[in-house]
């Protein structure tokens, strides 16, 4: 029986996820349901200004209450140590200070942390926390970006960008200039944030919403001044997060501080309204954009000048001109991005950070371009289109960006898009159409795995990166099959704890590269390590095979040409009496990465009806195009996809955390009035994959693809309104009251 073919690749097969039946039938342990004994609730109590100082705190009432075994505040705080070291409270993945939960009096935003009440039940933590009194010196807040735009500083992490001459679209024969808005956006994940810690002498332990538990761990371990062996993280499963779990928020350190304090373990779980500002968001923009073109559409000049906002204590920048400086070959380019100190708190990493809000500003001025020159959007990208990256001209490691317009337009029948807006009607209703490009970052960063074979033929493969979502556990499973020849079926992958081997945390879109590449190493490592044992067993030594002359697929190494002469994993390692095999590996970034830029890319092709006599707006077919590599799970994947859509939706039409800046304080942070999209919104969704592998990023050739979904995607929609109407929305979200009355 001589060369058989090879079992099929396990990457690429839509598999269900590993942990799906836990997550189904109520198994799995998010944050706030991890059993410990001798548990306390904590429920905090938050101030009513945004800025000031606490006068009086009065929490006499609340430790007589039933029940009750402590009210933590400022004055009877265990204390943070790095609160009192500049340096060790510099957070490197931010500038400034961090938010000192429990440290002074002074009040920096509205709803930050005064009181934590502890009792013995929630119900009782819930009713001490109504009895704190406080009262407070109020100042005057400042939280409008539009209003203090004046003030704008240059962010110490975030470069602009410039080549050649400075607003050179000026002379150009044709040209647009316009500003665009985005709203702020909350995470709103299904779990709310949550955490419980404990201390068992000098040791902590938090069981905690993390996208990484290193990262928390590592923050942990800064803010408390203790060795790595002396702080745990544990976060097996996240129920959402969207960057707004990638660091230590103050119902952690409140958890901390409250455990120490009565000497038992606390858990804090945080109300929808308290998310609002305690987590993060995706901050709100300013952007001017001015491009401008020959007759014939070769772009002449780009300037964007986009404006976000931060905390005072903090400077949270995002990389909002990332798509600007890559997305088209435009020979003169300005770039620059000012940051508003402002009495809120800090912003935080949100699906597609920057790019998000970036790439709406930046696609909806080239559409406006195409219509200004009479031209189709497509073509206007097409003739644009960049052979390498602008800003420093490097190749890229792969680009299908033409395949996702070629196959995206066909999919969705662009080419009988007719020119004019407001060509079709369906009923009452517009109908629009319209388009965009993404382009995302697509890297991979330093990580560890550890691969365990056991005697039985199960492997267990670990590392400490998390899983909000997306389905890591099944595709790094995926790729350990194909790298060690165990079946899928017999392999466990373990995340969630920092104690595992070092990992990246699931944001940025690199978790699949960062941890896959980790764990193709240990797992081809492993499968090498087998192949020289069984070509040494008693029964093959005698044939003094040579490397070529085996092969390992299905948990089993075989003759390459006599397929049917095998020894089964386990045979393997009870013939050199072991008990199993662990290796574990690190992988760092390859110098083919430093060569090359990584970048995925879609193309979004959305249409939009309008009722024309309310404004009211649905999006009625979406085709996404996408550019990721090789696809690791087809199912896992095109959900992903659904969920950028999804958000998508949300933010061009939808979503906007309203603030009353008299007072500093949002006005609909539940969502009862912050409004997402529901099944009703979503339209079918249909997906294409390129499917082509990079070859140059990891050895999967995979490429991120957690965040491309969405990039541009506002844009598209924004584009589609206007051919339907007519009439351009800049300020996003896209409601009604924006489309009736007259035109602006």
């Amino acid at each position: 029986m001589e060369n058989q073919p090879a079992t099929p690749p396990i990457i690429g097969q839509p598999l269900s996820r590993a942990d799906g039946l836990l997550k189904v039938t109520g198994q799995a342990r998010y944050a706030a349901e991890h059993p410990v004994p001798g548990l306390v609730h904590g429920v905090l109590l938050t101030s009513t200004i945004t800025r000031g100082r606490i006068k009086t705190l009065d929490t006499t009432a609340a430790e007589k209450a039933p029940g009750v075994l402590a009210v933590l505040t400022y004055r009877n705080s265990p204390g943070v140590p790095a609160y009192q070291d500049a340096k060790l409270n510099n957070n490197p993945r931010l500038a400034g200070q961090e938010i000192r939960v429990f440290h002074d009096e002074q009040i920096h935003f509205s709803n930050q942390p005064v009181a934590l009440a502890l009792a013995d039940t929630l119900e009782r933590a819930q009713h001490a926390a109504t009895l704190v009194r406080v009262q407070y010196e109020a100042a005057p807040p400042e939280t409008d970006l539009a209003r203090h735009r004046g003030r704008a500083v240059k962010p110490q992490k975030a470069d602009d960008y410039h080549w050649g001459q400075p607003a050179a679209e000026r002379q150009a024969p044709v040209r647009i200039e316009q500003e665009y808005r985005t709203a702020v956006q909350m995470h709103n994940p299904m779990e709310p944030h949550a955490a419980i810690a404990y201390w068992e002498g000098s040791k902590l332990t938090v069981y905690n919403k993390t996208q990484a538990p290193k990262v928390a761990q590592q923050d942990l371990m800064r803010m408390f001044q203790l060795p790595e062996a002396s702080v745990q993280v544990y976060s097996p499963f996240v129920g959402g997060a969207f960057g707004g779990s990638s660091r230590i928020w103050p119902q952690e350190v409140a958890a901390i501080l409250g455990a120490k304090l009565v000497g038992r373990p606390v858990k804090v779980v945080l109300r929808r309204d308290q998310m609002f500002n305690l987590v993060g968001y995706r901050p709100c923009s300013i952007q001017q954009v001015s491009l401008g073109a020959t007759a014939d559409g070769q772009l002449v000049g780009l300037t964007h000048e986009a404006f976000g906002q931060t905390s005072r204590h903090e400077e949270f920048a995002e990389r909002i001109l990332d798509p600007t400086k890559s997305a088209y070959q435009c020979p003169n380019l300005t770039a620059t991005y000012r940051l508003v100190p402002l009495d809120l708190s800090t912003p935080a990493w949100t699906r597609g950070p920057g790019e998000a809000s970036g790439s709406f500003a930046l696609e909806s001025a080239v559409d406006e371009l195409a219509y200004a020159l009479n031209m189709d959007p497509l073509a206007l990208r097409l003739k644009n289109f960049a052979d390498a990256d602008p800003v420093d001209g490097k190749p890229w490691s792969s680009n299908q960006l033409r395949q996702c317009y070629a196959r995206g337009a066909e999919q969705f029948g662009w080419s009988r898009r007719p020119a004019q807006p407001r060509a079709t009607r369906a009923g009452d209703w517009l109908v629009g159409w319209g388009m965009s490009m993404g382009i995302y970052k697509a890297e991979r960063a330093k990580a560890s795995a550890r691969a365990q074979l056991f005697a039985d033929g199960r492997l267990l493969v670990q590392a400490a990166t998390a899983d909000a979502g997306p389905g890591t556990a099944t595709i790094m499973s995926q790729i350990a099959a194909d790298a060690s020849g165990v079946p899928v079926e017999r392999i466990r992958f373990e995340l969630g704890n920092s104690a595992l081997p070092p990992a990246p945390g699931q944001f940025g879109s690199h978790t699949a590269a960062s941890v896959g590449t980790a764990v193709h190493a240990a797992c081809t490592a492993l499968k090498e390590q087998l192949l020289t044992l069984a070509r040494s067993t008693p029964e093959w030594q005698k044939r003094r095979l040579q490397p070529t002359e085996v092969t390992a697929e299905n948990g089993a190494v075989r003759l390459t040409r006599h397929a049917d002469k095998q020894l089964l994993y386990s045979d393997i390692l009870r013939q050199h009496n072991l008990m199993g095999l662990d290796l574990t590996r690190e992988v760092e970034p390859g110098e083919q990465q430093k060569a090359y830029s990584g970048k995925s890319f879609c193309a979004n092709f959305v249409e939009v009806r309008v009722h024309e006599a309310t404004g009211v707006v649905r999006v009625s077919r979406v085709v996404s195009a996408l550019d990721v590599g090789r696809v690791l799970n087809a199912k896992t994947a095109r959900s992903q996809v659904y969920g950028s859509v999804v958000w998508g939706i949300g933010m061009a039409l939808q979503e906007q955390a309203c603030m009353d800046h008299r007072y500093g304080r949002y006005v609909n942070p539940q969502l009862a009035e912050y409004h997402v999209p529901v099944s009703a919104d979503v339209p079918a969704i249909d997906v294409v994959f390129i499917d082509e592998p990079d070859q140059h990023l990891d050895p999967m050739g995979a490429k991120g693809m957690g965040e491309i979904g969405l990039i541009g995607f506002t844009a598209a929609v924004a584009n589609a309104v206007y051919h339907a109407t007519g009439r351009r929305v800049r300020e996003l979200p896209i409601t009604p009251d924006k489309l009736v009355g007259p035109a602006t």
